[in-house]
């Protein structure tokens, strides 16, 4: 059983040392015609040892081994950690997830972090979007500071500025309400008609 181990080890090692090198070596010397449209392919090991350079966008396939920053990606982002300095859209599959601008499409991580305004599906253990939030939140922990439309499923905690559409979860919280909370503690901050109610809090 150690043997194995120590081959899968030994077996990582290599694929991540040859993908350093080609990532490396496929690095542009010099500057390119077109360099300023967005890179349909990027490979990255960890910032900055990546083909494309984070200044550029990248508008196809991103796979990052451990971790890639670039400005504006929009496709299907694969990888450890996945950074966007900008925005994008497609979708983003990984274990952390970040992004800084408007995003649209879907995020599947253990934690999601959005700065910007969100629409579509975001689903990990945490989820936080910084502004506005329109669609499907799914997690252990949603927060949404921004308007929330949609729904938001938590299997702990929802959180979410004025909210139009449905919590659910052990306990919801929203500034204000337009739509129904379904759970143990159930707060609508407004006051509008109920502060608090367990179970199920309502407002239209």
């Amino acid at each position: 059983m150690k043997f194995y181990l120590k081959q899968i080890a030994f077996s990582l090692c290599m694929v991540l040392i040859w993908a350093a090198v080609l990532v490396w070596f496929a690095r542009p010397g010099q500057a390119i015609a077109g360099e300023d449209k967005p890179a349909p392919f990027q490979l990255s090991l960890f910032e900055p040892i990546q083909i494309v350079p984070k200044e550029r966008d990248v508008a196809g396939l991103r796979l990052n081994l451990i971790y890639g920053a670039n400005e504006n990606v929009d496709g299907i982002d694969l990888g450890i950690v996945n950074r966007t300095n900008g925005g994008g859209s497609g979708v983003k599959l990984g274990i952390f997830n970040s992004v800084e601008k408007d995003f649209k499409g879907a995020q599947f991580a253990l934690v999601n972090v959005n700065n910007g305004r969100f629409t579509g599906w975001q689903d990990g253990l945490v989820n936080y979007t910084e502004a506005d939030f329109k669609g499907f939140q799914s997690g252990i922990v949603n927060m949404a500071n921004g308007n929330f439309k949609g729904f938001q499923f938590a299997w702990a905690y929802n959180q979410a500025g004025p909210l139009s559409g449905v919590q659910l979860g052990l306990l919801n919280i929203t500034e204000a309400l337009d739509g129904i909370q379904l759970g143990l503690i159930n707060i609508n901050r407004a006051n509008d008609p109920f502060g608090f109610l367990p179970i199920v809090n309502w407002s239209f």
